[in-house]
């Protein structure tokens, strides 16, 4: 091949020789027991060696959507699947396929973060007034803000407010966080609902995007963190050794009509 023609793949992420597998460069023998897996997760996604504080961030990160029982949709789809596939993969892959938009996933929250922001600074400040004309032009376009409110706690996020406390801690807060927390004090005080919390996944996404991370890379980050919790359910599902549930009967209001297929069917202008 000409040396100068374009690969088919470029990448930096890592490499193999015979000797050794290189991580952003570094060998992985010695990055093994030298590197925390949080530390060794942000230098393969950022491409750079985390900062102390920032290898503590994202160790609280990935502590801080572990599990969240039977009320996430997820898990439950992963319990199901395993109780007719007794798979690890696939009861794995069915949780990851239940992550989007209502569940789990920060990328929403870290784009409008993002790029409110950036909108916000081009015509000024980004303080509490820009936050305002941002919340009036989204509830006049009856827009939802990503990352407010939760179907459980009300006034605060007990998991948010401690990753809060830690990204201060360790020098990560910034601009970014405190304009999603100005958006969140102007929504709730003009929609006059202060119960309405930033939740935990609107929290992650301020502080991920405060660390560079793009939003694809948050919901991946969200998923990961995930992981421990639903390896356990698929455990104990597949242990549990109960074969196909389904729906109990007594949770499904059915409808019970009988319909006459013959007369239905001529009804539809099918030949007798």
């Amino acid at each position: 091949m000409d040396a100068n023609a374009k690969r088919y793949w470029t990448t930096s992420v890592s490499d193999v020789e015979a000797a050794d597998v290189h991580i952003r460069g570094y060998g992985l023998g010695e990055l093994i027991g030298r590197l925390s897996f949080s530390a060794a997760t942000f230098l393969l996604i950022c491409g750079r060696l985390p900062a102390p504080g920032e290898a503590r961030m994202m160790d609280a990160i990935l502590c801080s959507v572990l599990d969240y029982g039977l009320k996430k949709p997820g898990t439950v789809a992963a319990r199901y699947c395993v109780s007719a596939n007794p798979s690890m993969v696939a009861g794995l892959a069915t949780a990851v396929l239940s992550v989007g938009e209502y569940t789990l996933a920060p990328d929403d929250a870290g784009r409008f973060i993002a790029e409110s922001f950036a909108e916000a600074s081009r015509k000024g400040p980004a303080d509490d007034a820009a936050a305002a004309a941002e919340i009036d032009r989204l509830r006049a376009a009856g827009r939802r803000v990503p990352g407010f409110g939760h179907p459980n706690f009300r006034f605060s996020d007990p998991r948010a407010q401690k990753l809060k406390q830690i990204a201060q801690a360790e020098g990560v807060w910034g601009p970014l966080c405190d304009w999603y927390e100005a958006l969140h004090r102007t929504f709730t005080s003009k929609a006059g609902k202060p119960e309405i919390v930033i939740n935990e996944v609107g929290m992650m996404a301020a502080i991920l995007a405060q660390m560079g991370f793009t939003p694809a890379e948050m919901t991946g980050v969200a998923l990961l963190s995930s992981m421990p919790g639903v390896i356990a359910h698929i455990s104990e599902e597949m242990q549990g050794k109960v074969r196909i549930r389904t729906v109990p009967d007594e949770a499904v209001d059915y409808d019970c009509r009988r319909r006459d297929l013959g007369a239905d069917l001529k009804a539809a202008g099918w030949p007798g």
